[in-house]
């Protein structure tokens, strides 16, 4: 192997090494923030139900800081404005029914009442009570734009994603919060069913991890090899051969 050649490998290892043991560092420090994040919620999901933030709060409700916070609110309905969302759930494929709702405080937040299957489209399958209601839940931040390679279509009434903007737009119910409120179990066998909020949070960074760390490390070993076998036959191609040792054909 030439000087050069070397060289080359050298310089290509070491900033392919460097490269491998930045990502591995990153996935660290991703699995930490996603077990703080994980232990956060779990004790939102323990801690009891607050109220609902108001409009004066609502630029500082992040993901971070407020998903899944467990939160109690007052109001009503309001009716003819439900808006289905196309869910996939334990149940099967079918709709999130996402109901505007008008606390007593006097704005608006958009109330996911839960699931109904698509024989139970028809706004009759899923009327909201029309008297006073207290809604427990868990706080969702917005899902703006759309789903994964589908957006929201406002316009034909095809929805993906529960974008509160977008389907407060849509509905021409002016200013809405910007989450929802998955609303908790209700009574058995009456529709939408509540309680289906998964709350899983895939944790593979400790994997990829290592896998980058094991590539830096593959990547040094065999530099050292390659850099080893060069340097043999390199050696064993200058060695000149033994006196006497020619052949000789007679």
């Amino acid at each position: 192997m030439t000087r050069a050649r070397r060289i080359g490998l050298i310089l290509f290892a070491g900033l392919a090494t460097v490269v491998f043991v930045g990502l591995g560092v990153w996935q660290v420090q991703r699995r930490a923030w996603k077990l703080d994040l994980v232990a956060r919620v779990e004790a939102r999901l323990a801690a009891p139900p607050a109220a609902a933030p108001g409009p004066g709060a609502w630029p500082d409700v992040t993901a971070d800081g407020d998903a899944y916070r467990r939160l109690v609110l007052s109001g009503t309905f309001v009716p003819g404005h439900d808006t289905l969302v196309q869910a996939v759930t334990e149940l099967g494929p079918g709709s999130w029914v996402l109901t505007p709702l008008t606390t007593d405080d006097g704005f608006t937040v958009l109330v996911n009442r839960g699931f109904v299957p698509p024989e139970r489209r028809a706004p009759e399958d899923h009327v909201a009570p029309a008297d006073h209601v207290t809604v427990t839940g868990l706080l969702r931040l917005t899902e703006p734009d759309g789903a994964f390679l589908r957006a929201n279509d406002p316009a034909a009434g095809r929805w993906y994603s529960r974008d509160t903007a977008a389907i407060a737009a849509a509905q021409g119910l002016g200013p809405v919060a910007p989450f929802f409120v998955d609303q908790g179990h209700g009574a058995a066998g009456v529709y939408p069913v509540g309680g289906l909020t998964v709350v899983r949070f895939h944790n593979s960074h400790l994997v990829y991890a290592l896998t980058w760390f094991a590539m830096a490390l593959t990547t040094l070993v065999g530099t050292v090899l390659a850099l080893r076998h060069g340097r043999r036959a390199g050696t064993r191609a200058a060695t000149p051969a033994p006196a006497g040792a020619a052949t000789h054909l007679g």
